[in-house]
């Protein structure tokens, strides 16, 4: 339960009751039909082999899994989309008709990539997830990436390790403001997507006007023309099938309220991604191991693994490695390979050998940080990485110091607070830790509201009792004019009822915004504006107040701008 400590800031204390966890209600989980997977076994698209999910727990074996494929039979790929457009169900679908959860308990739940228990409570993925499936011979690895904005940094970071990516978006709302996001992303890297347009059994689905606003959005983005030239494919990922054309999605949709229910599977998007998705340069003989750490993994019995995608060369249990801080290059640790791990679904194979192009989990070095180059003894060079765009808000850490303090936590000295807040900077690199070393307090930095309280949510349930000041928009000097402020500008997406736009537009042009687009979609107006992000800082509630709570609302960081000006605060007359 929250208390107000003496300077205002907010503390909370670690007790279940603090924060309630929503209780989703279990849906019932479609039956999807098998596809053989393992070895050299093709699988037509226009004849899918499929067999009770009995029969294919034979053909996966850990030998199977943990030998080291051929780089032309390798492919990297991510999935990438807005929030609620479907990625961790697509994923969920490719890993149940793969075999990559036979005789798993995981082969009966929803959503197994989403691990994590607030990710469980709340709905939505918070962490990139790795794993791997065997289709037609070729060792799929998938990355399912968040679609909240604020998360925006685990996409940023996995685009190094995939050689293409699968653009999933809703065909009813169409490409939105993450949607924009991402897709910037992965086409300034030189990725060329594979579209795919989930939820096309819906009745409200459009599929045609999202084709042409997806190909507006390319084209905003300066894409080029292989680029533009992207297939297109139509799915449902909770009934569990996807096509080409919308005459067989017509076929579907008419099938799935009669007891002759056509046998459709992901077997089109697993051939696209086997037949567009290049395989990973690089080369494996004769060249030093060399890997760029992306993230990193805690085991309770080997401690920090850390996970990437091998560049070049070769490596296997036993050999010498180092440790190279990112920029420099300095040697930060020597050590020995002890493990090496594949995820496949939601299980760790053992590999004795991996090379160029795979994607795996090494440990021995326990220093190591993301972004380091793990390589060989004979490398001096650490890798390039990407670097995510900067933080935009921040608020402060320090101990508990309200009246009930110390009741129901074990964390609570401000040495403590430190040492998990510098932990967690080594694994997300879209924080930024401030410390003095003077004071108690810390500043911590991030991209939006959601991921700072997912992690003082996190902490709390941990045992940490801390306080924490409301939040506040980091400001920076013009380089062009050192008295010119900038601040950060987010585009806003909105969907609302016809007669809650006015209010919606009043109160965001209050706040600095500005309108950029009025359009209807299906039954709902949509709203695109560009406002401060100090103007959206308390705005949600309100929102839901203004729209009964049908309103959505969703932003993503556009750039650093001149000042807007003050913001009004006095929202209601007061005596």
């Amino acid at each position: 339960r929250p208390a107000c400590g003496r300077n205002g800031s907010l503390n909370i204390l670690s007790t279940s009751a603090v924060v309630a966890p929503r209780l989703h209600s279990a849906r019932a989980v479609p039956e999807l039909p098998r596809i053989h997977s393992l070895g050299t076994r093709a699988l037509s698209s226009s004849a899918p082999c499929l067999s009770s999910p009995a029969s294919g727990a034979e053909s996966a074996s850990a030998i199977d899994l943990g030998d080291m494929v051929p780089m032309d039979r390798i492919r990297n790929v991510g999935i990438i989309a807005h929030v609620d457009h479907g990625k961790t169900t697509l994923v969920d679908c490719l890993l149940k008709q793969s075999g990559a959860l036979s005789g798993s308990t995981a082969m009966q739940e929803t959503r197994v990539m989403d691990s994590n228990a607030l990710e469980k409570e709340r709905g939505i993925t918070i962490l990139s997830k790795v794993t791997s499936l065997m289709y037609s011979g070729h060792r799929i690895n998938i990355i399912d990436t968040p679609g909240h904005a604020d998360f925006g940094g685990e996409v940023e970071r996995i685009l190094s390790m995939v050689d293409s990516v699968v653009l999933v978006v809703d065909a009813s709302e169409g490409p939105m403001a993450q949607t924009k996001f991402v897709l910037t992303k992965a086409l300034a890297r030189g990725l060329n997507p594979l579209v795919i347009l989930n939820k096309v059994d819906r009745p409200t689905s459009r599929p045609d006007e999202v084709d042409s606003e997806l190909l507006e959005l390319f084209l905003a983005l300066g894409a080029s023309d292989e680029q533009t030239g992207y297939e297109i494919m139509y799915a449902s990922a909770k009934e569990g099938w996807c096509a080409h054309d919308l005459d067989t999605v017509a076929k579907y949709v008419a099938a799935a309220g009669s007891a002759d229910k056509a046998d459709g599977s992901m077997a089109p998007l697993l051939d696209a991604i086997v037949a567009r998705v290049p395989p990973p340069a690089g080369q494996r003989d004769g060249a030093p191991f060399t890997m760029l750490v992306t993230q990193l993994e805690a085991n309770p019995y080997l401690g920090k693994c850390a996970l990437g995608r091998i560049t070049s060369g070769s490596v296997r249990v036993g050999d010498r490695i180092r440790v190279l801080e990112p920029g420099s290059g300095a040697v930060k640790e020597e050590g020995k390979v002890t493990k090496l791990f594949l995820r496949s679904g939601v299980q760790q194979i053992e590999m004795a050998q991996a090379g160029a192009g795979d994607v795996v989990s090494i440990s021995g070095v326990p220093s190591v940080s993301v972004n380091s180059t793990i390589a060989g003894p004979e490398v001096d060079q650490p890798l390039e990485f990407i670097p995510v765009d900067p933080p935009t808000i921040s608020v402060t850490f320090s101990v508990n110091d309200s009246p009930l303090a110390g009741r129901e936590g074990s964390q609570l000295t401000s040495g403590m607070i430190r040492e998990r807040l510098r932990r967690e900077a080594e694994t997300n690199v879209a924080l930024q830790i401030v410390d003095d070393g003077k004071s108690e307090a810390m500043e911590v930095r991030g991209r939006g509201e959601l991921q700072l309280s997912v992690l003082i949510e996190t902490m709390r349930r941990e045992g940490f009792e801390l306080s924490v000041t409301p939040p506040r928009v980091l400001f920076k000097r013009n380089p062009a004019n050192s008295r010119a402020i900038l601040e950060p500008f987010e585009e806003i997406t909105i969907d609302v009822d016809h007669q809650d736009s006015g209010v919606v537009i009043e109160k965001l042009t209050k706040r600095k915004g500005e309108l950029k687009s009025f359009t209807d979609v299906a039954d709902k107006a949509r709203l695109v504006f560009h406002i401060p992000t100090r103007g959206l800082l308390g705005y949600a509630s309100e929102f839901k107040n203004d729209t009964h709570g049908t309103g959505v609302m969703n932003h993503a960081f556009l750039r650093y701008d001149d000042y807007a000006g003050p913001i009004d605060k006095t929202r209601k007359s007061s005596m």
